[in-house]
C-alpha cells in the first residue's frame, strides 16, 4: 500500500479534553516495523484514569498535553512497513501487540504506529479486532495464572475471582481453560456477575459478608485473584482463601495480613509477575481453541470522535470495553 505523510492521532490536552488531530505518519527504524492500526480496544483503568486527570501508578508524574496516542496499547493491525535489518515479520502480516514497555514516542490511538518487532505477535488476518485487539489484556492475566502455576497450578481447583471487569471476565475463561474445576466469580455489579456467568464462572456472587460467611474451611474458595487492587477485597479474599490469594489489580494502599491468615496452614499473599511473551503465546493458543473470548468484552464500538463518550461509558460502568476504530 502507499502509506501517507500525514494521518489522524488522538491526544489527550488536558483532563477531560481529548483531541482527533493531524500527525506525522511515524517511519520505522532499526528493528521497529510500521503498522496501520484496524482496532484499538481500552484499557479501563488506564484510560479513565488520565482523561480523568490522575495517574496510573502511585508516584506516576502526569502532564498534559499527554503523550501522543497514549494510553492506547491494545491494539491489532497490518504491518505496512519495516525497518532496517527487520526479517522476522513481513509486510502484511497481521499482527498484535502483547506488551506495551511504554518506551515509544507514541501510544496506538492513532492510524498508524510503529513498534518494535519483539512487541508483537503474528496472529490469523481471519480474526475480527474485537476478536484479539486486547491479547495485551489476556498477557497480563495468564501472568498471575504463571503465578499460581508456581504452587502447582489450579487444575481440580476451586479458583475465586474479584473484580469482574475486563481482566476478571478474562480471568473467568483462563481458569476454565487451566481447568479449575470450580470458578466463583465475584462483584458487585449484576450485569458484570451475568456476564461472568455466560463466559463460564460456575458461581457468580456479590462481596456479602453475611452471605458468604468468613472462613478458610468449609465454604472457601483454594486460589483467588485479586483484580481490582482495593484492599477491603483483598481481605475479603484472604479471609475465604485456603492457599493462596495473588494479586493482579494494581495496588494503591495497604493491605491487612493478620495472625489469622497465618495458620491452618497459612494463606499465601502472592505479588505480580513480569509480562512474557509466553504468556501472550498462550492466551493467543487459547483463543485459537476457542477456550478465550474476547469479542464478548468489546460492548460498544465507536470512532476516536467520540473518544469522551467512550470513557465515560466505561466511568458510568456502561460499558465493559469499547473497542475504537481508527478510520470510522
Amino acid at each position: 500500500m502507499t502509506i501517507p505523510s500525514t494521518m489522524k492521532l488522538l491526544q489527550i490536552e488536558a483532563p477531560g479534553r481529548a483531541a482527533w488531530r493531524d500527525a506525522p505518519v511515524p517511519r520505522p527504524g532499526a528493528g521497529e516495523v510500521l503498522v496501520r492500526l484496524r482496532g484499538i480496544a481500552t484499557c479501563p483503568h488506564w484510560d479513565l484514569h488520565i482523561l480523568g486527570g490522575q495517574p496510573m501508578f502511585p508516584g506516576m508524574k502526569l502532564a498534559y498535553p499527554y503523550m501522543p496516542g497514549q494510553p492506547g496499547h491494545e491494539a491489532v493491525g497490518e504491518v505496512v512497513a519495516l525497518g532496517a535489518g527487520e526479517t522476522t515479520l513481513r509486510v502484511g502480516a497481521s499482527v498484535a501487540v502483547w506488551r506495551d514497555t511504554g518506551a515509544r514516542p507514541q501510544g496506538c490511538y492513532a492510524q498508524f504506529n510503529v513498534s518494535r518487532e519483539a512487541d508483537l505477535i503474528e496472529v490469523p488476518a481471519s480474526l475480527d479486532a474485537a476478536e484479539i485487539a486486547s491479547l495485551e489484556l489476556a498477557m497480563c492475566v495468564e501472568v498471575s495464572f504463571q503465578r499460581l502455576a508456581q504452587l502447582g497450578g489450579v487444575e481440580g481447583l476451586t479458583l475465586g475471582l474479584s473484580g469482574l471487569g475486563p481482566a476478571g471476565l478474562v480471568g473467568v475463561q483462563l481458569a476454565r481453560a487451566h481447568g479449575a474445576a470450580e470458578v466463583v466469580g465475584i462483584d458487585p455489579v449484576a450485569e458484570r456477575r451475568e456476564l461472568a456467568a455466560k463466559l463460564g464462572a460456575h458461581r457468580a456472587v456479590a462481596p456479602d459478608a453475611a452471605a458468604w460467611p468468613a472462613s478458610r474451611g468449609d465454604g472457601a474458595v483454594d486460589d483467588a485473584i485479586d483484580l481490582t487492587g482495593v484492599p477491603a477485597s483483598i481481605e475479603f479474599l484472604l479471609d475465604r482463601t485456603r492457599r493462596c490469594v495473588t494479586l493482579f489489580g494494581v495496588l494503591r494502599e495497604e493491605v491487612r495480613y493478620g495472625g489469622r491468615h497465618m495458620f491452618g496452614p497459612g494463606v499465601v499473599l502472592m505479588g505480580y509477575g513480569d509480562h512474557n511473551r509466553v504468556a501472550a503465546e498462550t492466551a493467543l493458543r487459547f483463543i485459537m481453541e476457542g477456550k478465550l473470548r474476547l469479542a464478548p468484552l468489546i460492548t460498544h464500538t465507536l470512532p476516536f470522535t467520540r473518544y469522551e463518550e467512550g470513557v465515560e461509558l466505561l466511568r458510568r460502568k456502561q460499558a465493559v470495553k469499547v473497542l475504537f476504530d481508527p478510520w470510522a
